[in-house]
């Protein structure tokens, strides 16, 4: 919930990357296994070199959505994606950091839950 009285946002788009990493043989996989610290340093590199202002592209831990991953969340949109090659990041970039649309195939829905922790 937002208040008249907040400061203006200080990002116009903060993207958080999923480079958790698990053990090999996990049952739930990880991020960084499926490559996902290569693509946030590539859509970081492309981003800067789009010119894209007021947008950060930061590495996190575990976002919980890891059977979907590499996964990464757009904020203030909060607007989850499955990314798992450099087209995608590029799809990211263009139609939804530029364009301010959506890459509905990547998107991560209401469908996409982790298995319930035991």
């Amino acid at each position: 919930m937002t208040d008249p009285a907040d400061p203006p946002p200080y990002f116009r788009a903060h993207v958080f990357v999923c480079c958790n990493r698990r053990p090999d043989g996990h049952r739930r996989g990880s991020c960084a296994a499926a490559g996902s610290e290569a693509l946030r340093d590539y859509m970081k590199a492309r981003a800067k070199e789009l010119g894209l202002r007021g947008v950060r592209v930061n590495m996190a831990g575990c976002l919980d959505r890891c059977e979907f991953g590499p996964t990464m969340v757009i904020y203030p949109d909060g607007v989850w994606y499955g990314v798992k090659t450099r087209e995608d990041v590029e799809a990211v970039l263009q139609a939804h950091l530029i364009e301010g649309g959506r890459v509905r195939h990547l998107m991560l829905t209401e469908a996409h839950q982790p298995p319930a922790k035991t």
